[in-house]
């Protein structure tokens, strides 16, 4: 109750105090590539409950056409706008509002989208779910440059499943079994102080 009542608290004076930033990106996005200002892509939440999470558009419109779901160095579907957004972290802000709608916390397990969460072990699933996702996690941050990592890989898909996401999984289980809010709070602060690097 204390997390909830926290997340609530939080994402709605984010989302207050942030509302001017998020008018002056969303003209960005728009004066900047054609398509909506914020993306809309299936996680899979709470329980297994799938859920729409929500991002400022930071690629093409027709980037899923494109490519595969994981986004790989330069990739050349992401947008000008798209590149300082993705760098600064704020095309995660809009997450603020699943956070206060209940579908997300600010801090738990990335959520995935299906087809990785299918590669999932029972034992997994029953674990990690147990808890809403989040904005940030402690893999979140010792995987912050994923996509550099995957450039560098011979084949990227391969290299998240069988190398990034049983790493993300262990951490995420780790999370799971000793969150507490005084830990919550020590991984915002490290998330923020990350956002200056």
């Amino acid at each position: 109750m204390a997390k909830r009542l926290f997340d609530v608290f939080c994402a709605g004076l984010g989302l207050l105090l942030l509302s001017p930033l998020w008018i002056l990106v969303a003209i960005w996005i728009k004066l900047d590539s054609p398509g909506p200002v914020l993306f809309r892509q299936e996680r899979v939440g709470r329980f297994g409950k799938p859920f729409f999470i929500h991002k400022f558009r930071s690629m093409r419109v027709d980037a899923p056409a494109l490519g595969p779901q994981i986004t790989v160095g330069d990739d050349p579907r992401i947008t000008r706008s798209g590149r300082f957004l993705r760098a600064s972290k704020i095309d995660e802000l809009p997450q603020l509002w699943d956070v206060f709608r209940g579908a997300m916390s600010l801090v738990g397990p990335r959520p995935e989208v299906p087809r990785y969460v299918a590669l999932y072990t029972p034992a997994q699933r029953e674990l990690v779910l147990s808890v809403r996702p989040g904005i940030t996690d402690p893999a979140s941050l010792q995987f912050r440059h994923e996509s550099e990592i995957l450039a560098r890989a011979a084949d990227p898909e391969r290299e998240y499943v069988e190398v990034i996401l049983p790493a993300k999984l262990r951490i995420a289980g780790d999370y799971v079994r000793d969150a507490s809010v005084w830990g919550d709070l020590r991984l915002i602060l490290a998330t923020l102080g990350a956002l200056r690097h």
